[in-house]
């Protein structure tokens, strides 16, 4: 089964870590099949850190029984890279609160379809994209704080400094980022550090 929405997009490139070579082919075969690229194939969970590091895949998919590290550790290192679905045998509710506290985006129990797979991968990523446009705005919203913070503590200064109106010491700002070339709350920032000199 091919999708067509990999003919209209670039494929989503999926990095696949599974300690059962034959489940791990399988698994390649249908993503492939499904129309998603796989950039790397890991057998531990190690190998799959060192392997999301070096290709930064757009998903991982991580079995949580593996050697030497297992899936649920990997994911907690993998997913700065990039978000995490999980694979495994079990339902125990321990492992699914272990993946979730660990921000696994998605769990998905064997034995599965690709059928089972497609969603949860769609899920995963859909989601991950919306927790860092969150994160995004959650910064932007930040320094714009941090800008008013700051411009409102040097209009302070420069109304007593220079005996100006609030909207005064505002312009004065608005004026000497433009004649600079700078944000205004790097001239307030600069207003605000004990070296600086107000003045026109």
């Amino acid at each position: 089964m091919s999708t067509n929405s990999a003919n209209l997009k670039p494929a989503i490139r999926i990095l696949v870590a599974e300690d059962e070579a034959l489940i791990r082919m399988d698994l390649v075969e249908m993503l492939i099949e499904a129309g998603y690229e796989v950039v790397a194939e890991a057998s531990d969970g190690a190998q799959a850190i060192e392997l999301a590091q070096l290709h930064k895949p757009d998903l991982a998919i991580l079995d949580v029984k593996m050697p030497i590290l297992d899936g649920i550790s990997a994911a907690e290192r993998i997913i700065a890279i990039a978000p995490v679905l999980m694979l495994t045998a079990f339902s125990q509710r321990e492992l699914v609160e272990r993946a979730r506290d660990a921000g696994v985006m998605a769990y998905v129990v064997k034995p599965f379809s690709i059928g089972d797979l497609v969603p949860a991968i769609e899920i995963a990523i859909s989601r991950h994209l919306q927790m860092r446009s969150l994160a995004d705005e959650v910064a932007d919203l930040h320094e714009r704080l941090e800008t008013r913070k700051s411009i409102d503590r040097a209009k302070g200064i420069l109304m007593q400094a220079l005996n100006l109106s609030e909207p005064e010491a505002f312009s004065w700002i608005q004026r000497a980022a433009m004649d600079r070339r700078l944000t205004m709350k790097e001239v307030a920032q600069a207003v605000i550090s004990p070296d600086a000199v107000p003045g026109n």
